[in-house]
C-alpha cells in the first residue's frame, strides 16, 4: 500500500519557487546569475509598517488571536474596501490568512466536491489548478491569447460553463501577463455569471494598487452588484505594500462562506501571525502615498523590459496594464538551436538553456498554461534587468 496520498500525486511543486530556488543554488555555486522568477517587490518595507510591527512586539501583542483576524484588522480591511472599492462589508464578512494563497485555499476546501469544476483563464497564477486538484475540484482553463490581450471573452466564458461549474477564479491586473480588464470588458464577464446563478466568483485582487498609464482597477462586485453574493473578493498587503514575508492575506464575501473557510483555518494554522496583523493594520490605515512613488518606478522598468525583448530576435512582448510581470511569446525562436547546440522545442527548453548559457533565470509559459511563453519578474535594480535584457538578446541571436 502506498505511503503518499492519492492527492498529493495529482499536484506538483510550485514552477516559480523552483526557479528561485535554482537560482540561489547556482548563485551559492559561484555562477553570475540574474534571477528574474520571484515575485515579489525589491523594496523593502515601508518604516511606518515596520514600526507597527516593533510596536506590537513591544506591547505583548504576542498571543494567539481568533482564527481568522483580529477585529482591528477586519474593521481596516472593510474600510478599505469601502475606501477603494465602494464595497460594503462588516468584519463578519472578513477573512485574514496567513497570505494571499491560504485565503484561495481555505475558500476551494470549503465548498468544492469531487467533480466540481472551476474556471481559470489561462495564462493563470501556478498556485490555482493545483490548490482546485488539492481541493478536490477539477481545474478547466479558458485560453486567453496574445492576440486576445490575455483577457478572455464573454463568449468564451459562456462556452466553459457547464451544470458542474462552481467557481470562476478571476484575476486583474493578471499574474503572469500583467494583463487588466476594463470596467466594460469585466461587465461582459459579469453579464455572463448572472446568467449562471449556480457559478461563483472568486477576485483575487492582489495586484490592485500596481497599475500603470490610465488604467483603472476594478473587480467584480464592483461592477456588478447583483454578484455581491456569490462573490469572494481576495487580496492583501504582500505585492503593494511590499510585504511578502510578513504573511497577510485577506477576503471579503457572505457571513456563510467566511464561517466556511474559519472553520478549515481553525483545524490547520489557526491564526496568522499576531505581529504581522498589527503591521497590516498600519498599512491599510497609514500613509499610501508611497505606492505611486513605487509604480512611476516599476512602470520604468516595465517600459525598458518590454522594449529590450521586444528588441530580441524571436521574441513578442506586450505590455502590461499592472503587477510587474511581462509575458513575451517565444514563437519565432521553436525549432532554432542555441549557440550550445540545444533545440529549442519548447519554452521549458528554452528557459532551461537561457539559464544554462547565459545566467539569466525566468518561469517557462507552460507552468502557466499558455505556451510558448516565459515570465519575467520586472521587479528588480534596473541595472540588473538592462543586463537580463541583454544577456537574452545575445541568447536569440544566437540561435540557429
Amino acid at each position: 500500500m502506498p505511503f503518499l496520498s492519492d492527492t498529493l500525486a495529482r499536484v506538483k511543486p510550485s514552477p516559480t519557487i523552483a526557479v528561485s530556488t535554482m537560482a540561489a543554488e547556482l548563485k551559492a555555486a559561484g555562477r553570475d546569475v540574474i534571477g528574474l522568477g520571484a515575485g515579489e517587490p525589491d523594496f523593502d518595507t515601508p518604516d511606518n509598517i515596520k514600526a507597527a510591527g516593533k510596536a506590537a512586539i513591544d506591547a505583548g501583542k504576542t498571543k494567539y488571536t481568533a482564527p481568522d483576524g483580529i477585529p482591528e484588522l477586519k474593521q481596516a480591511i472593510c474600510d478599505k474596501l469601502a475606501r477603494d472599492n465602494g464595497l460594503a462589508y462588516v468584519p463578519a464578512q472578513i477573512s485574514v490568512g496567513t497570505g494571499g494563497k491560504q485565503t484561495l485555499y481555505n475558500a476551494l476546501v470549503a465548498t468544492l466536491n469531487v467533480g466540481d469544476e472551476v474556471l481559470i483563464p489561462a495564462p493563470y497564477w501556478v498556485s490555482y489548478p493545483d490548490m482546485v486538484l488539492l481541493a478536490g475540484g477539477t481545474p478547466v482553463p479558458i485560453e486567453a491569447t496574445l492576440e486576445a490581450g490575455f483577457k478572455i471573452t464573454p463568449a468564451q466564458l459562456e462556452a466553459a460553463i457547464t451544470p458542474k461549474t462552481k467557481w470562476l477564479i478571476f484575476n486583474s491586473p493578471s499574474n503572469p501577463t500583467g494583463a487588466g480588464y476594463t470596467w466594460d470588458e469585466l461587465k461582459g464577464l459579469c453579464d455572463v455569471l448572472l446568467r449562471h446563478p449556480h457559478v461563483w466568483v472568486m477576485s483575487d485582487d492582489m495586484y490592485e494598487h500596481l497599475v500603470f498609464d490610465d488604467f483603472e482597477f476594478c473587480t467584480p462586485a464592483q461592477v456588478e452588484p447583483k454578484l455581491y453574493e456569490r462573490t469572494l473578493t481576495c487580496n492583501g498587503v504582500s505585492k503593494a505594500y511590499a510585504m511578502t514575508g510578513w504573511r497577510i492575506g485577506y477576503a471579503a464575501g457572505p457571513e456563510m462562506l467566511i464561517a466556511a473557510m474559519r472553520k478549515v483555518q481553525s483545524q490547520s494554522t489557526s491564526n496568522p501571525c499576531t505581529i504581522s496583523q498589527w503591521a497590516a493594520v498600519e498599512a491599510l490605515n497609514g500613509a499610501q502615498g508611497f505606492i505611486a512613488s513605487n509604480n512611476e518606478m516599476f512602470k520604468r522598468r516595465r517600459d525598458l523590459v518590454v522594449a529590450a525583448l521586444n528588441g530580441a530576435e524571436g521574441i513578442t512582448c506586450a505590455t502590461p496594464d499592472g503587477a510587474f510581470y511581462v509575458y513575451p511569446s517565444i514563437a519565432g525562436c521553436i525549432g532554432k538551436t542555441s549557440a550550445a547546440g540545444v533545440k529549442i522545442t519548447n519554452d521549458e527548453v528554452f528557459a532551461t538553456a537561457l539559464l544554462e548559457e547565459c545566467g539569466v533565470a525566468v518561469v517557462f509559459g507552460a507552468a502557466f498554461g499558455l505556451s510558448p511563453n516565459f515570465r519575467v519578474s520586472y521587479a528588480t535594480s534596473e541595472a540588473a534587468l538592462q543586463e537580463a535584457c541583454k544577456r537574452i538578446q545575445a541568447f536569440c541571436a544566437g540561435l540557429k
